[in-house]
């Protein structure tokens, strides 16, 4: 009976040995960064504990276009990460402090870095609003000329708070005004002496079906486009690329609409922890479309709307294909730990620049000093380059 009792004893001690062991090493594969985190909530400094998996970047895929060619950008993360160092100082210069409904930190970044990257003679921007973007590629090209296309003049909000005019940029606003697809770009281009159009980069923030966008730009004969809004499938105002490139055959890409599956599960899990997060229902609606958004192609601020069918879906995709040498992702610059973000789901984006755990570095960027509403704003910015 006593003999018994002691091989009971020893095996409970072992039992409950093996289970501390296990949960050390739960400890040390998740580190306390990614497993709790403090949210800047308006009304309240809770400190809220998130499931295991919060910040496992991509869990519910990160669907890329496909190159036709295989081909990748030339910069690294290391890259990024020097442009970074020398981008924060820029960026607390900027002439519109609180750039509300515009660009936030991580946009600002991609569009200066790519831009002083690709080096271009000329710069477009469709969408200029009270023209932060055209500051932005100023300072990444001082002395590159710009042409800017948006219906209101920047110069009409000054009347009303911070905007920038650019001495150096030809505005097609207001009276002027022309959308980007009806510009006769052969006059434009002579008039800038510009011969070889693939020293031109365009940015796109309009808003405007990007799959009309890709094709307007080929009709012109421009090659690099970035395009600053590149929703999410289910989400946005207008057709995005991801939408696009969100299929069953590219790996991260296509959607189960079963309740029951594992990705509603993982959906409905991260609902209340991330504001662009979606549930099943919410991606494909009552009639079980999940491209695009709810099955509609949207346009124009959403004002235009068209549904597609899944077939039209997949003819989207292999146009863009066939045109696509590059597609390239803006990466989040730094992990929501660091910038206490809620906006976009890192189940549906890639690894940041600066990693959850990484504060020294997210410090010695000089990150840290900038107010964590600037962080708010990332949304898959999208470099192209064509090849037609």
């Amino acid at each position: 009976m006593v003999a018994s009792h002691r091989v009971e004893r020893a095996r409970a001690g072992v039992g409950f040995g093996l289970l501390l062991a296990l949960l050390l090493l739960g400890l040390l594969a998740f580190p306390l960064a990614d497993r709790l985190w403090t949210p800047s909530f308006s009304s309240s400094s809770r400190i809220v504990e998130l499931p295991a998996n919060s910040f496992e970047f991509g869990i519910l895929g990160v669907p890329s276009c496909r190159s036709k060619i295989g081909a990748a950008v030339d910069w690294s993360r290391g890259d990024l990460v020097q442009g970074l160092k020398e981008f924060v100082s820029i960026y607390e210069r900027r002439p519109i402090p609180n750039n509300l409904y515009g660009m936030g930190f991580d946009h600002s970044f991609g569009l200066w870095f790519m831009a002083h990257w690709l080096q271009p003679q000329l710069m477009i921007e469709s969408g200029a609003f009270k023209g932060h973007s055209t500051w932005v590629l100023r300072q990444a090209m001082p002395n590159c000329p710009i042409i800017s296309i948006s219906p209101r003049h920047p110069q009409r909000y000054l009347q009303k708070g911070p905007a920038y005019v650019d001495k150096n940029c030809e505005y097609f606003a207001d009276k002027k005004f022309l959308d980007f697809g009806s510009i006769q770009w052969d006059k434009v281009m002579d008039g800038y002496g510009i011969k070889d159009r693939s020293k031109v980069l365009v940015f796109f923030d309009d808003h405007q079906s990007e799959l009309r966008r890709v094709k307007q730009a080929i009709k012109a004969g421009f090659k690099h486009l970035i395009f600053e809004d590149n929703y999410d499938t289910g989400t946005g105002d207008h057709f995005c690329l991801r939408q696009i490139c969100d299929q069953f055959h590219i790996e991260g890409g296509g959607h189960s609409c079963s309740e029951d599956s594992y990705e509603a599960r993982v959906r409905s899990a991260r609902k209340g922890f991330w504001e662009k997060a979606l549930d099943i229902k919410e991606l494909c609606g009552s009639n079980i479309m999940w491209w695009g958004v709810q099955g509609e192609m949207r346009d124009n601020f959403s004002h235009n709307n068209t549904a597609i069918s899944y077939a039209t879906h997949v003819e989207n995709v292999q146009f863009l294909e066939s045109v696509l040498d590059i597609y390239w992702e803006l990466p989040p610059v730094a992990g929501p730990t660091l910038t206490h973000q809620r906006r976009f789901d890192p189940a549906r984006t890639s690894h940041p620049i600066v990693a959850n755990s990484d504060n020294h570095l997210f410090m010695q960027l000089g990150l840290d000093r900038l107010n964590k509403s600037v962080f708010n704003g990332y949304t898959q910015m999208a470099y192209l380059r064509l090849g037609y």
